[in-house]
């Protein structure tokens, strides 16, 4: 990947999100979390969030927090809207969702990952935003970076590494 000289690289982690515009790279790396990609390919303002869990359930609300799928999504129309973003204008792209641990489920148990996954994809319908593309689910973990100027997004998945356990033929 070629590098712009004065681009800015921010990472995020567990619970984080960023809004940029023009020569920003975003940076994560997930595992069941979910990172949401929002951008709008006429402004080339992006947007990216890193949640863990869909929703709070029964956490006391003190204000929005970016840990959850739900508010993370909130936060980040919020400040699309200050930049005066219509987010129907943005396309989405959706990553994550990765089972870390495939062998000690259940396989007819959701995974955190997979909850995840489904909540970003109701939140995109509910707000009206197109998926463009997606890498959700699957074993192991992601890197991803996403280059604001271009809206292009980069991933690599990584299966999980299994220590200890002989694979049965």
């Amino acid at each position: 990947m070629r590098r712009s000289k004065q681009a800015i690289d921010i990472f995020l982690q567990p619970g984080e999100f960023f809004v940029a515009q023009g020569s920003c790279r975003i940076r994560t790396l997930l595992g069941s979390c979910v990172a949401i990609t929002l951008w709008h390919p006429g402004r080339c303002i992006g947007a990216m969030s890193h949640f863990l869990l869909a929703t709070r359930g029964q956490r006391p609300v003190v204000g929005l927090d970016g840990r959850f799928g739900e508010e993370a999504m909130m936060l980040m129309l919020r400040e699309l809207a200050w930049l005066d973003v219509d987010p129907m204008q943005c396309e989405a792209k959706l990553f994550g969702g990765g089972n870390m641990f495939p062998r000690c489920l259940p396989a007819h148990s959701p995974t955190v990952g997979e909850q995840n996954g489904e909540c970003a994809h109701r939140l995109l319908r509910t707000h009206g935003i197109s998926v463009v593309s997606e890498s959700l689910f699957g074993e192991g973990h992601r890197q991803i970076i996403f280059d604001v100027a271009s809206g292009h997004v980069w991933v690599r998945q990584t299966k999980p590494v299994t220590f200890g356990i002989e694979e049965s033929a």
